[in-house]
């Protein structure tokens, strides 16, 4: 909260050109203003008439002045002096803008913190296209060189931001080590495998996605109640991996997604378990899976020491074999076989160029 006196100074930046102009050369000092009175007003050179209560100009001038307003008065003009001599460039722009004063209350006195508030601007503005949505923050403040700019508070909101991560990553990321637990690996009792989908604390329509896989042979069954729930599966079992997928995406929530997965497996097992109808007569139809081709890497072609070996004795037998030949002039160049089997080409004479007179014919 600004003091009285800087809250003063401030008013008296926004009126400088009217001071200036209303008092170009004395500091304004405000007359004392006479109280009413009933009594006949007398001039200098006048003598009072005798029982009459009027003061005499000695008397008049010796009556004591208000020491509050004279003080303002005192305190005003100090401060308008100091804004001319640290801050002429405000006047000038004041003059230029053509701001006014503003009216103060009580005799030139501020007394509380409402006299101290600028009025706004015009209200019930519409904003412009590009500031829909926005807050509205109000005017900007006045700025007289003593604060940093929006981009100086803006780089100082990124520098807080790395700071506060610095400290997250001294001091409270080693304390998530506590919270570390060792891995266990599923048991029989555990023959579920739940996978659920995060973007990061992103919405996105994938997250409510569910996806389950169970083996059948990792439940307690019996053969034939484990062909039957093969059999009930569908086209949702991999004969290669012994694996039974199921996902849903049909709610809004996981819990619910994985809510109705727990459901529909318990009735697959129920309807396993079911000595009824045990689907003994339903042959397995795995049409559904196309299995992968995987082509092996031939054993014949796998460099072992020996087939190094031999690679290596035939490498040097043939560079010995064309060593031999060209030295005995054996070895097959073939740039000297073209210029020898093709025969010698006889030069043309080039044709004699005719001279004759221009625009004429021969």
């Amino acid at each position: 909260m600004a003091s009285v006196s800087r809250r003063l100074l401030f008013c008296t930046r926004r009126c400088p050109s009217r001071i200036a102009s209303q008092y170009p050369t004395t500091p304004y000092t405000p007359q004392w203003q006479r109280s009413l009175s009933t009594t006949t007003h007398l001039r200098a050179d006048e003598p009072p008439e005798k029982g009459s209560a009027a003061p005499t100009a000695t008397q008049a001038s010796e009556k004591p002045q208000n020491p509050a307003s004279s003080k303002a008065a005192i305190e005003l003009s100090q401060l308008v002096s100091q804004l001319k001599a640290t801050q002429p460039e405000a006047i000038e722009e004041a003059r230029r803008k053509g701001l006014r004063d503003i009216p103060l209350i009580n005799n030139d006195e501020l007394q509380t913190e409402e006299d101290f508030e600028i009025p706004d601007g015009p209200k019930n503005v519409r904003p412009g296209f590009w500031a829909e949505g926005e807050p509205d923050m109000g005017p900007d403040d006045d700025y007289y060189a003593d604060d940093l700019t929006s981009l100086g508070h803006g780089e100082l909101e990124k520098h807080r931001e790395l700071r506060e991560y610095a400290r997250l990553i001294a001091w409270e990321l080693p304390l998530l080590n506590q919270l570390a637990r060792p891995y266990v690996p599923p048991t029989a009792t555990t023959p579920f495998r739940f996978r659920y989908t995060s973007y990061l604390g992103e919405r996105h329509p994938a997250i409510n996605k569910v996806v389950v896989e169970f083996s059948p042979s990792d439940i307690d069954l019996l053969s034939i109640q484990r062909d039957k729930l093969i059999k009930l599966a569908g086209v949702r079992y991999n004969p290669d991996t012994d694996l039974v997928k199921l996902s849903c995406e049909k709610f809004d929530t996981q819990a619910q997604n994985k809510r109705f997965l727990g459901e529909t497996i318990t009735k697959l097992l129920d309807e396993a378990k079911d000595d009824k109808d045990t689907f003994a007569d339903v042959p397995f139809d795995f049409r559904h899976h196309k299995p992968k081709v995987r082509h092996e890497f031939p054993k014949e072609w796998i460099l072992t020491p020996e087939r190094k070996l031999y690679l290596e004795e035939k490498r040097a037998q043939s560079l010995r074999s064309d060593d031999e030949k060209l030295n005995n002039g054996l070895l097959v160049d073939g740039k000297k076989v073209i210029e020898t089997s093709l025969p010698y080409a006889v030069p043309t004479p080039a044709p004699a160029m005719l001279s004759g007179t221009r625009g004429k014919s021969l």
